[in-house]
């Protein structure tokens, strides 16, 4: 089978390698699509990611879907949960496994990912997809469980005001999330002028000098932070969901401190997957658009040169083509 390698910063290679073999809880999955992450970008341009690094050549991608191979599930199509936590802790048996200690995550450290024909992962981390969710609307649901989770954080009372700084995928999820949640106003905040008008066609407003009850940072930088907090009104509420270069963000203190702020920071997610699956479903929110470009596996370079310009919104492989 073919399989996309990460050798070093911007060093990802092709290479044929056997198909793994498939042990007791576990299923092969034909992976169909792939969406790259900004935590990908983080692996492609830097190596790693927080305090990890690529110490041997690792298979990234996190947001994925496939077909089942095999067994009495045969031909049915999945999305895949990345997240393998150890359901021993105390944080899993308190219900945040998103915060087990010990967790394995897909394409993180040494533990592959998506970006290969076929993978093997735990059958209880398969959620089967309904007919009218595509194979790449499958892959995105792992985005939107994020944007789920971060939204949980924010406590948005019904009518209340919203802000998103930062309007990638996540960023237009969370905008779509607040519309349905009953949002009075959402805020959108986003420099490239493309992803700027996503936001204006989900619903976002564009203003000047507002205020925002609950404000969501998704940009990943020092600046974005900066105006998150600016326009958070006194005693509102922060999430941060960006992930920032270097494992390192800072703030004027006194900007927070002085208007009481709550910040809340986001660790992937919890488990949101059945949700997300309906409201894709349901067509309440639509991740399909999203998606703007396509790459064969033999084109993983140029997906993620496209993807780290953010040339369009979601960049999307598929291994099967």
């Amino acid at each position: 089978m073919r399989v996309s390698r990460l050798h070093g910063v911007a060093d990802i290679r092709l290479t044929d390698e056997p198909i793994p073999q498939v042990g007791p809880g576990m299923t092969l999955v034909r992976v169909t699509a792939v969406g790259l992450c900004g935590s990908d970008l983080h692996w492609y341009a830097e190596g790693g990611i927080g305090d990890a690094t690529i110490t041997a050549p690792l298979v990234v991608g996190h947001e994925f879907a496939g077909v089942i191979e095999g067994g009495p599930a045969h031909g049915r199509r999945v999305a895949v949960d990345p997240a393998i936590p150890c359901e021993t802790c105390t944080s899993c048996r308190s219900g945040y496994r998103n915060l087990c200690p010990y967790i394995r995550f897909a394409g993180h450290d040494r533990l592959d990912g998506g970006l290969q024909e076929m993978i093997v992962w735990p059958t209880e981390l398969l959620h089967a997809l309904p007919d009218g969710v595509s194979d790449s609307d499958g892959a995105m649901l792992e985005p939107l469980g994020v944007a789920l989770h971060a939204f949980d954080l924010g406590h948005l009372h019904l009518g209340g005001t919203v802000a998103v700084v930062g309007c990638g995928p996540i960023g237009l999820l969370l905008i779509q999330l607040a519309r349905l949640a009953g949002a009075s106003t959402i805020i959108a905040v986003e420099p490239l002028p493309h992803r700027a008008e996503a936001a204006r066609r989900f619903g976002a407003v564009l203003p000047e000098n507002a205020q925002a009850d609950v404000v969501f940072e998704v940009a990943g930088n020092d600046a974005a932070v900066e105006t998150s907090l600016e326009l958070a009104r006194p005693g509102g509420r922060v999430v941060l969901a960006g992930i920032p270069d270097g494992d390192r963000t800072s703030f004027r203190a006194s900007l927070a401190r002085r208007k009481g702020l709550t910040l809340a920071l986001v660790r992937r997610m919890n488990d949101v997957y059945p949700r997300a699956i309906r409201l894709v479903e349901e067509g309440r929110i639509d991740v399909t658009s999203l998606v703007t470009a396509r790459y064969p596996l033999t084109d993983a370079p140029a997906a993620f040169i496209a993807a780290t310009r953010r040339q369009g919104l979601k960049t999307m492989i598929e291994p099967q083509r």
